[in-house]
């Protein structure tokens, strides 16, 4: 006879509403009426119609002085100064590579922009051109090693000061902005003074595997329940994980719970 699992329910904490910091933002859905004065300026996402300001797209109202524009919940990723990516390399080209950052057109990586090995740092010259794919060829991601990917909607990923995180679970995290995060073994030392371009392609130990494995599908489990992705979150659904198998994690019921834990935990935290 076929194995049947059962789980008996328990009770949960009834979970409050969240009181987002900084104000509640203004949502709203195509057709919505912004505003109806006049003085503000027309920007991405909105259209004028009868006096009124109204949205064209769902997501969230943006105001910048007298300009007002909408940003999208779901859309491709629209970079900005400063922000973490994770990019894929499509092709190579003379003296540049083109790369997937999940955005509207292709990234461009300059050659002379590239960190040779060893941090050295000089002109580049014919030879390093003809040795390009020496550093990156098709198919691979900037500058890691072993890990894996997880592709997420960029809406879900929370800006912060640092997107690079070493988890006390023993692993690490690039929450890039693009929504492309990468998860890998936390190196046990750090050079420094080499600097530039490296891969590590040594085999991940078995309980390296299992943890990035419970991350990948905890990270999973945050995004089907819509729950904004920073270090704080992922550690404390990791947390919640523990008592599961890493296969079970994915199932409806379970990331249900572990993610309501979560919601529960990020709560009290705010206070």
């Amino acid at each position: 006879m076929a194995a049947i699992t059962m789980r008996l329910p328990v009770a949960r904490k009834a979970v409050g509403p969240s009181a987002p910091r900084g104000g509640e933002k203004h949502l709203v859905a195509p057709g919505d009426t912004i505003t109806t004065d006049t003085g503000y300026m027309r920007g991405h996402g909105t259209y004028v119609e009868e006096e009124k300001l109204i949205a064209s797209v769902a997501g969230a109202v943006e105001r910048v002085n007298k300009l007002v524009c909408v940003r999208a919940l779901k859309t491709r990723y629209n970079g900005e100064v400063g922000d973490i990516v994770v990019g894929r390399i499509t092709e190579v080209q003379q003296k540049r590579w083109k790369v997937e950052t999940n955005s509207r057109l292709d990234s461009v990586l300059l050659l002379s922009s590239m960190n040779l090995p060893g941090g050295e740092l000089r002109r580049r010259s014919a030879e390093d051109e003809l040795a390009m794919r020496d550093y990156l060829q098709e198919g691979d991601l900037i500058s890691l090693g072993q890990g894996v990917l997880v592709q997420v909607s960029p809406s879900l990923v929370k800006r912060q000061k640092t997107h690079f995180h070493d988890l006390p679970c023993g692993a690490s995290v690039i929450l890039g902005n693009n929504g492309f995060i990468w998860i890998y073994p936390t190196p046990e030392q750090k050079d420094e003074e080499a600097g530039g371009f490296t891969t590590n392609l040594e085999p991940v130990p078995l309980s390296d595997r299992e943890v990035i494995s419970r991350l990948r599908n905890c990270i999973v489990a945050l995004v089907t329940q819509n729950l904004m992705l920073f270090d704080t979150s992922i550690l404390y659904c990791y947390e919640a994980s523990l008592p599961h198998q890493i296969k079970d994690i994915l199932k409806p019921e379970v990331m249900e719970e572990i993610v309501l834990e979560t919601r529960q935990r990020l709560l009290d935290l705010e206070g």
